[in-house]
């Protein structure tokens, strides 16, 4: 993983997006005046590190997939919700 490549995948406003999609539904209580969208930039940069992210977003830039942040083939849906789950994990323990 280059720091790079986390660093670029968080700022893809496209996965911030699906990002925000996944905390709609996994964050409990989700702030209102925060909302999906704030919660997301809020924590993205944890996102972004989950294992084989930046790795996997690395490579779809260098084989020139347009929008690798919109893109199921390089992070899938079920690998964001999975990393949403384990920062929430990560998060909620005292």
């Amino acid at each position: 993983m280059s720091y790079q490549s986390q660093a670029l995948l968080s700022a893809d406003q496209d996965f911030i997006n699906r990002l925000a999609a996944s905390a709609a539904v996994e964050v409990p209580d989700l702030d209102v005046e925060l909302g999906a969208i704030g919660w997301s930039v809020r924590h993205v940069w944890f996102v972004a590190a989950a294992p084989g992210f930046a790795e996997d977003y690395e490579s779809a830039l260098a084989a020139g997939v347009p929008r690798p942040g919109n893109d199921q083939s390089v992070i899938s849906d079920d690998e964001l919700r999975a990393a949403v789950q384990a920062h929430l994990a990560d998060t909620s323990t005292p």
